[in-house]
C-alpha cells in the first residue's frame, strides 16, 4: 500500500479537477476502512484550488480530504468558519475529517490549536464539541503535562455541557454522537498524565445518567484499567 509520502508525490502531479476521482477512486471504500494514508497526504498538500474541487465533487472520501485540509488550516478564520460546518456534517467521516486536520495542525502549532478547540469545546452544537474532544484527544498531542491538563480540561468542559441539557435534549442524534466520543477520550486523556488526570476522573459525578454512562465506558478501556489497578481510587479524592 502507498505511504503518504507516496501519495504526496502522486497529488502533486494532478490537476486540481482530477483530485476527486483519484482520491475516490484509491478510497478503500466501500470497504472496512478508508485511506487514511491518502487522506493526510491530500490534507497536507491540497491548496484552495484542490480544496474547492474536493468540495464540489460532494463525494465522501473526497469532502472527507477537504475537510482535513481545511481542518489542518483552522487557524485562518475562513478555514475556521468552514471547519466548524463540516465538523456538524451528516457524514460521519467527513466530521472525521475536520479531527484529522485539526490534530495535523496540532502537531506544528500545538498551542494554537489547542486554544480553538477549547472554544469548540463549549460551542452550541454538540458535534462541534464533540470535535473538540476527539481532535485534542490524541496520544501523539499530549506529550507533555500541560497538554493532557488541556484535554482532560476540554473533556471536563464537554461533559459539563452534556450534564446541563435536560433529560429530552439528550436524546438527540448528535448529542449520543458526543456522548459516544467521551466514552472514550478520557481515558486517552487520563493515561497521557495519569496523577492529575485520575484526579479529574474520579471528580466526575456518577449521579448523572449520562456521565455515569461515560465513566463505565471509559473503565472498559485497558488503558485506564492498568492505570486504576495501581492507583487506587481513594487516593485520588
Amino acid at each position: 500500500m502507498a505511504s503518504t509520502i507516496d501519495w504526496s508525490a502522486r497529488l502533486r502531479r494532478l490537476d486540481a479537477d482530477d483530485w476527486a476521482s483519484t482520491l475516490e477512486g484509491a478510497s478503500g471504500l466501500p470497504g472496512p476502512r478508508a485511506n487514511l494514508d491518502l487522506v493526510v497526504a491530500a490534507a497536507r498538500i491540497a491548496g484552495a484550488s484542490e480544496i474547492d474541487a474536493l468540495v464540489r465533487a460532494g463525494g465522501e472520501f473526497a469532502t472527507m480530504c477537504a475537510a482535513a485540509a481545511i481542518g489542518r488550516d483552522a487557524g485562518a478564520p475562513d478555514s475556521e468558519k468552514r471547519a466548524r460546518r463540516l465538523a456538524q456534517d451528516p457524514r460521519w467521516r467527513v466530521r472525521e475529517g475536520v479531527v484529522i486536520g485539526l490534530q495535523l495542525w496540532g502537531d506544528v502549532d500545538p498551542a494554537a490549536m489547542a486554544e480553538l478547540v477549547a472554544a469548540w469545546a463549549t460551542a452550541a452544537s454538540p458535534l462541534v464539541r464533540r470535535a473538540a474532544v476527539a481532535a485534542i484527544c490524541e496520544p501523539r498531542l499530549l506529550r507533555s503535562s500541560s497538554a493532557a491538563a488541556r484535554a482532560v480540561e476540554i473533556c471536563r468542559q464537554a461533559t459539563d455541557t452534556l450534564r446541563a441539557l435536560p433529560t429530552p435534549g439528550r436524546r438527540d442524534p448528535d448529542v449520543r454522537t458526543l456522548r459516544q466520543c467521551l466514552g472514550y477520550a478520557w481515558s486517552v486523556a487520563v493515561a497521557a498524565d495519569p496523577a492529575p488526570g485520575l484526579r479529574a476522573f474520579h471528580a466526575l459525578s456518577s449521579d448523572d445518567p449520562d456521565v455515569a454512562w461515560i465513566i463505565r465506558e471509559n473503565r472498559r478501556k485497558k488503558r485506564l484499567l492498568s492505570l486504576e489497578a495501581v492507583t487506587p481510587h481513594q487516593e485520588q479524592e
